[in-house]
Protein backbone atom coordinates (compact mmCIF):
# COMPACT_ATOMS: atom_id res chain seq x y z
CA UNK A 1 0.00 0.00 0.00
CA UNK A 2 0.73 3.98 -0.39
CA UNK A 3 0.86 3.82 -3.83
CA UNK A 4 -1.72 5.56 -4.24
CA UNK A 5 -3.03 9.03 -2.11
CA UNK A 6 -6.19 9.35 -1.14
CA UNK A 7 -8.12 12.61 0.30
CA UNK A 8 -11.22 14.48 1.50
CA UNK A 9 -12.48 12.37 3.97
CA UNK A 10 -14.16 14.21 7.02
CA UNK A 11 -17.23 13.95 9.13
CA UNK A 12 -20.22 14.86 7.89
CA UNK A 13 -24.52 14.39 9.08
CA UNK A 14 -27.07 11.72 7.20
CA UNK A 15 -28.00 13.17 3.82
CA UNK A 16 -24.96 15.48 3.55
CA UNK A 17 -22.81 14.91 0.06
CA UNK A 18 -18.90 14.41 0.35
CA UNK A 19 -16.20 14.51 -2.57
CA UNK A 20 -13.07 12.16 -2.67
CA UNK A 21 -9.94 11.68 -4.58
CA UNK A 22 -7.20 9.70 -5.38
CA UNK A 23 -3.80 10.05 -7.28
CA UNK A 24 -0.92 8.52 -7.66
CA UNK A 25 1.59 8.93 -4.66
CA UNK A 26 4.51 9.98 -6.88
CA UNK A 27 5.17 6.92 -8.76
CA UNK A 28 3.97 6.31 -12.17
CA UNK A 29 2.24 3.07 -13.69
CA UNK A 30 -0.09 2.58 -16.23
CA UNK A 31 -3.17 0.21 -15.09
CA UNK A 32 -6.84 -0.52 -16.96
CA UNK A 33 -9.25 0.66 -14.07
CA UNK A 34 -9.37 1.89 -10.74
CA UNK A 35 -11.84 1.90 -7.89
CA UNK A 36 -12.79 1.87 -4.15
CA UNK A 37 -13.23 -0.37 -1.39
CA UNK A 38 -14.40 0.52 1.91
CA UNK A 39 -14.03 -0.80 5.42
CA UNK A 40 -16.73 -0.37 8.42
CA UNK A 41 -15.73 -0.81 11.74
CA UNK A 42 -15.60 -4.60 12.70
CA UNK A 43 -15.82 -5.70 9.18
CA UNK A 44 -14.15 -7.08 6.14
CA UNK A 45 -13.22 -4.66 3.38
CA UNK A 46 -15.61 -4.34 0.69
CA UNK A 47 -16.32 -3.08 -3.14
CA UNK A 48 -17.90 0.20 -3.35
CA UNK A 49 -17.47 0.80 -6.99
CA UNK A 50 -14.86 0.75 -10.20
CA UNK A 51 -13.89 2.70 -13.53
CA UNK A 52 -12.54 1.06 -16.48
CA UNK A 53 -10.38 3.40 -18.44
CA UNK A 54 -10.64 2.17 -21.79
CA UNK A 55 -14.15 1.93 -21.56
CA UNK A 56 -15.58 4.28 -19.61
CA UNK A 57 -17.42 2.22 -17.90
CA UNK A 58 -18.74 2.14 -14.16
CA UNK A 59 -19.26 -0.82 -11.71
CA UNK A 60 -21.04 -0.18 -8.60
CA UNK A 61 -22.02 -2.15 -4.95
CA UNK A 62 -25.72 -2.57 -4.85
CA UNK A 63 -25.52 -0.71 -1.28
CA UNK A 64 -24.38 2.67 -3.16
CA UNK A 65 -26.26 2.65 -6.93
CA UNK A 66 -28.06 5.55 -7.78
CA UNK A 67 -25.59 7.32 -4.36
CA UNK A 68 -22.37 7.60 -5.25
CA UNK A 69 -20.68 8.68 -8.64
CA UNK A 70 -17.21 7.66 -9.51
CA UNK A 71 -14.95 9.78 -12.19
CA UNK A 72 -11.38 10.16 -13.32
CA UNK A 73 -8.79 10.97 -15.32
CA UNK A 74 -7.20 8.48 -17.35
CA UNK A 75 -3.90 10.20 -18.55
CA UNK A 76 -3.27 10.82 -14.70
CA UNK A 77 -5.07 7.84 -12.80
CA UNK A 78 -6.66 10.42 -10.58
CA UNK A 79 -10.49 8.82 -9.79
CA UNK A 80 -13.28 10.11 -7.85
CA UNK A 81 -15.71 8.91 -5.57
CA UNK A 82 -18.49 11.68 -5.36
CA UNK A 83 -21.01 10.64 -2.04
CA UNK A 84 -24.67 12.01 -2.26
CA UNK A 85 -27.28 11.34 0.11
CA UNK A 86 -24.81 9.85 2.90
CA UNK A 87 -25.87 7.25 5.51
CA UNK A 88 -24.05 5.77 8.45
CA UNK A 89 -24.18 2.80 7.14
CA UNK A 90 -21.41 4.25 4.57
CA UNK A 91 -19.13 5.68 7.64
CA UNK A 92 -15.44 3.71 7.24
CA UNK A 93 -12.11 3.82 6.07
CA UNK A 94 -12.13 4.48 2.29
CA UNK A 95 -9.90 2.91 0.12
CA UNK A 96 -8.03 3.49 -3.73
CA UNK A 97 -6.91 1.26 -5.59
CA UNK A 98 -6.04 0.60 -9.11
CA UNK A 99 -5.83 -2.30 -11.46
CA UNK A 100 -3.71 -4.05 -14.80
CA UNK A 101 -5.73 -7.09 -15.22
CA UNK A 102 -7.18 -7.61 -18.95
CA UNK A 103 -10.25 -9.44 -18.07
CA UNK A 104 -11.67 -11.00 -14.56
CA UNK A 105 -14.44 -9.62 -11.53
CA UNK A 106 -12.91 -6.19 -10.90
CA UNK A 107 -15.13 -6.08 -7.53
CA UNK A 108 -12.66 -8.09 -5.63
CA UNK A 109 -9.25 -7.04 -3.95
CA UNK A 110 -7.32 -9.18 -5.46
CA UNK A 111 -7.98 -7.39 -9.27
CA UNK A 112 -6.10 -4.95 -7.16
CA UNK A 113 -2.13 -4.00 -7.58
CA UNK A 114 -1.81 -0.80 -6.03
CA UNK A 115 -3.60 0.85 -3.18
CA UNK A 116 -3.55 3.76 -1.34
CA UNK A 117 -3.61 3.99 2.73
CA UNK A 118 -7.23 4.83 3.21
CA UNK A 119 -9.06 7.94 4.12
CA UNK A 120 -11.89 7.97 7.20
CA UNK A 121 -15.57 8.83 6.38
CA UNK A 122 -17.76 9.42 9.13
CA UNK A 123 -21.47 10.05 8.84
CA UNK A 124 -23.41 10.84 11.93
CA UNK A 125 -27.05 10.43 12.47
Amino acid sequence: QGQLVESGGGLVQTGDSLKLSCAPSGRTFSVRYMGWFRQAPGKDRAFVGSIGWTSGRTRYADSVKGRFVISGDSATNTVYLQMNSLEPEDTGVYYCAAGTRVWGDVGIEGAYAYWGQGTQVTVSS
